[in-house]
């Protein structure tokens, strides 16, 4: 399947879910290959491995963050963060995700 159709499928299971996308973690070769317009107001960041950063509400006030990788094969990483949780340590916390995904995808293709 072509890079464009699995994130327009992704995006759409998930939004019908009520997740938002935020982020679109993507390679050079998936960016050059993939319809940017799909990720209309989503920062594009350049990453070694294709994945989705979506968030929505959580119980307790919380926000749920997922990072989806960009594969046929379903695989995504979860953590919920309080509402009184400062944006740094969510963005720590974020990147340790963004650290463990890579280390699947690397153990995939070892």
């Amino acid at each position: 399947m072509d890079r464009t159709n699995l994130a327009k499928q992704i995006i759409d299971l998930y939004e019908r879910h009520g997740w938002t996308l935020k982020r679109a973690l993507l390679t050079s070769e998936t960016r050059a290959a993939t319809d940017a317009s799909i990720f209309s107001n989503t920062a594009i960041v350049d990453s070694d491995f294709d994945a989705l950063w979506f968030a929505r509400r959580s119980q307790a006030d919380r926000e749920a963050w997922e990072l989806r990788l960009m594969a046929e094969q379903q695989y995504a990483l979860f953590e919920a963060f309080e509402a009184d949780e400062s944006e740094e340590d969510r963005e720590e916390a974020r990147l340790e995700m963004e650290n463990r995904m890579r280390d699947h995808v690397k153990s995939k293709v070892d």
